[in-house]
């Protein structure tokens, strides 16, 4: 259960979502209880009638910034970039026209400190420092503010799963896509990809279904890209990323718990956000600040009663994740029937929802073990 191993599944190639589903809310949905193993099929906008007024989705309302960059080093080689503390470090900046941020890089050769990258006319940076596969930037730029120069130079932070022909091939595509509709708050290098499925249709129709929704904020930081590189997974570390829930939220929150109403988080990223400001007796505190909670097997859930969540990568944290909310076996047999079907897998794949439990009348004979 602790083995790297232990989190492997055999999946092919050809599974891998390249393009969303034509309609947000028209991607697969199956469904797996936590307990019993059963699983059933569905389309993702049938969720109205998989939950009802004693349940609250609660939402990540981060927002992608097109934080990746392609621009050329002063000896004219190609370099791209990922900034990665676009949130914290806008926040910190000592003048304008200057951003510093810890980056990934990738060049046929690394630059060394000192050096200078150029992204089109109006923005550059001087390479400050290098610590492994993290380096310190300071972009310089004429004025105003860096958001603007990264919707004009930088392109949506994709996956390197997710191929694209040309760069900038689908580049208007991804940018509505790759981003949820309620999205406000800028700082995320991945998107929060459960929330992917859902269109503001969908969003009122369960409202009007009386299932309600709350907010918090995650920013999903570049440690979703990074694989588990030891074999005991309880000695990997997560990268922290930043979080904030409101005191409003977690009055909501916390009122509908104690009415025993479902807690329902959309996505591995609400889930960490949830557990890692849960008291010992399951009471949500509201703060912000570094998130660095790593859930696997043997994890004691106080907040989370049900999961929305795409499929994830094999050998992931994801992964372990929602193996310590349903089980191993149970998820792992899951995601057998998963490839059967084939249903489409990562970001812009399908979805599942693990529950304890649906509203639907008579869904249970549509559900069947694994």
């Amino acid at each position: 259960m602790y083995t790297l191993d232990d989190y492997d599944f055999d999946m092919p190639e050809a599974l891998v979502a390249q393009q969303p589903a034509a309609r947000r809310d028209h991607s697969r949905l199956m469904t797996l209880h936590r307990r019993r193993g059963a699983v059933g099929h569905h389309r993702f906008y049938e969720l109205p009638a998989l939950l009802g007024d004693g349940d609250l989705l609660v939402l990540n309302n981060t927002r992608v910034v097109p934080a990746r960059l392609f621009g050329r080093k002063a000896t004219g080689g190609k370099v791209e970039v990922l900034v990665l503390d676009y949130a914290g470090g806008r926040a910190n900046q000592p003048t304008a026209g200057h951003f510093v941020s810890a980056c990934l890089l990738k060049a046929s050769k690394r630059p060394p400190p000192g050096s200078r990258l150029f992204f089109g006319r109006d923005l550059q940076a001087e390479v400050l420092a290098s610590r492994e596969e993290i380096h310190t930037l300071r972009f310089s730029f004429p004025g105003g503010d860096f958001k603007d120069r990264l919707e004009q130079a930088g392109e949506m932070p994709l996956p390197p799963y997710i191929r694209r022909p040309g760069r900038k091939a689908t580049a208007a595509t991804d940018r509505q896509r790759y981003q949820t509709v309620y999205a406000k708050h800028a700082g995320a290098v991945a998107a929060p990809t459960a929330g992917l499925h859902f269109s503001d249709e969908l969003l009122t129709r369960l409202g009007e279904r009386g299932v309600q929704t709350v907010e918090l904020t995650l920013h999903v930081g570049y440690g979703t890209f990074l694989p588990v590189r030891v074999d005991d997974i309880r000695q990997h570390r997560m990268h922290a990323e930043d979080f904030a829930i409101a005191p409003q939220a977690a009055d909501r929150i916390n009122a509908h718990r104690r009415r025993g109403g479902r807690i329902i988080a959309v996505g591995t990223t609400c889930v960490r956000a949830l557990e890692f400001a849960a008291d010992a007796d399951g009471r949500l505190r509201s703060g912000s600040g570094p998130n660095d909670l790593f859930i696997y097997p043997g994890h004691r859930f106080r907040m989370v009663d049900g999961m929305i969540t795409n499929f994830h990568l094999p050998r992931s944290t994801l992964l372990m994740l929602v193996a310590a909310f349903a089980g191993r076996e149970n998820i792992l047999a899951a995601y057998r029937a998963a490839v059967d079907r084939r249903y489409r897998f990562f970001s812009y794949g399908d979805a599942m929802l693990i529950h304890s439990g649906l509203n639907r009348p008579g869904v249970k004979g549509s559900e069947a073990p694994c």
